[in-house]
């Protein structure tokens, strides 16, 4: 089941930026293409995402290309009427659902819409996820010849029986293979691992960190297993048919991949991403930093979100944070589009005081950490107790900056609260 939209105000008839002007700077612009289409729906995902039985037959996929393309035109000609100045995008990011199971041709013609209405910046990097089974050498070609510079591939898991678990359909055995295809392609590579999984032990854990660091991949995310309410997981959870995830299994799982890729030559960059130290930002996820460091978004596909700075109409010149979210079925998002109207379902201002949570929520998952100055004056006085404690760098501290030590990054949001309450 696909998550609620989030509760905001109705957007004006003139669209998501009514209101809004141009601050006096401007941050660097990215955008986010959500792809809300599947094979098959994992049991643990609660995604905005949607398979060929559930939109009968295949929905809007066949015309998604060009339904992406009208909003793309739609919201560089707002930006252009608020005021806002072009800026090229310096990341791209292909998210799902599983984007790879469109026709490379498509995901090329969303790029280039992408390109003629903002244009690329020099050194853009340009990401989709895919799942291992959704591409072959061909296809991995052909989104680099279109511009694309990067895959990321939904690995999970190299065992079996916790891919059946979680539900994946890929063969373990095709990784290495499909690393390889885009290596060749000129591809960068990044692999995404999933820990905690019910009935996956410590030893099977190492099996699919070691596989991973074995693919020399550039990049390796890992997450833990969250049991997300609606999803298929939850509901057997709730039958006892499988176990919660245990909190205590998944912090040593944390620790052993933190210590696997530490000795493999990659560094953590922010709470649950690595990428090899010697390929500085670059091998990192540029457009996830984005997000953590605040940056401004178009989003673009039913349910994606956008962010911008920008100044209210009416209010003083300080620069605040616009949000806004497109309608979440596919059917109703490409209608909109098709009778031209704009997608966006609501909107919301963010105030000064949501704006320094969401500062210090994002800043404090990264390796670079934040300025203390971030922090209310009022709730510095907790950052000692956390060195005390083991949880923050005293060194970094002392410096001007809050960064995590490894105990911190498991206690992360416990630290959030401490430093905005």
């Amino acid at each position: 089941m696909a998550p609620d939209l989030p509760q905001g105000d109705a957007v004006p008839s003139e669209g998501p930026l009514a209101g809004a002007r141009a601050p006096a700077g401007s941050s660097p612009f990215s955008a986010y293409v959500h792809v809300p289409f599947c094979r098959v729906r994992c049991g643990y995902c609660d995604f905005n995402t949607y398979t060929a039985t559930e939109l009968g037959g295949g929905g809007d996929q066949a015309n998604y290309a060009a339904t992406a393309a009208r909003e793309i035109d739609l919201a560089r000609r707002q930006l252009d009427e608020a005021g806002f100045a072009p800026r090229a995008l310096e990341t791209v990011f292909f998210g799902g659902g599983t984007p790879t199971i469109l026709p490379a041709a498509d995901l090329a013609a969303i790029l280039h819409s992408l390109r003629a209405s903002w244009d690329l910046a020099p050194g853009a990097e340009v990401t989709t996820e895919a799942n291992p089974d959704s591409v072959d050498e061909a296809y991995l070609a052909t989104l680099a010849d279109a511009g694309f510079t990067r895959v990321s591939f939904g690995m999970q898991s190299a065992v079996p029986h916790v891919l059946h678990t979680l539900e994946r359909t890929h063969d373990p055995e095709r990784i290495p293979k499909v690393v390889t295809w885009a290596k060749e392609a000129g591809l960068q590579v990044s692999l995404d691992l999933i820990y905690g999984t019910p009935g996956e032990s410590l030893t099977d854990w190492l099996t699919s960190v070691t596989a991973a660091i074995e693919c020399d991949p550039d990049h390796v995310s890992a997450y833990a297993l969250t049991v997300e309410p609606g999803t298929k997981l939850a509901v057997q959870v709730r039958r006892g048919d499988v176990p919660l995830p245990d909190p205590d299994d998944q912090a040593d799982k944390y620790e052993a991949v933190d210590d696997a890729l530490s000795a493999a030559g990659f560094q953590w960059y922010e709470i649950s991403n690595w990428a090899k130290a010697s390929g500085g930002e670059d091998a990192m996820c540029r457009h996830n930093l984005a997000y953590w460091r605040g940056y401004d978004w178009w989003g673009i596909g039913p349910g994606a979100h956008s962010h911008l700075t920008a100044v209210y109409a009416g209010a003083d010149s300080r620069p605040q944070s616009l949000r806004w979210w497109n309608v979440k079925h596919p059917r109703t998002y490409a209608t909109h589009l098709e009778r031209g109207r704009g997608a966006a379902a609501g909107r919301e201002w963010i105030g000064s005081q949501s704006r320094e949570l969401e500062t210090i929520m994002l800043g404090i998952r990264l390796r670079e950490g934040l300025p203390i100055d971030a922090v209310a004056h009022e709730n510095r006085r907790e950052v000692a107790g956390l060195i005390a404690r083991g949880l923050m760098d005293g060194p970094a501290a002392i410096g001007g900056r809050l960064v995590l030590t490894r105990q911190g990054r498991l206690l992360a949001d416990g630290i959030v609260d401490q430093l905005t309450s």
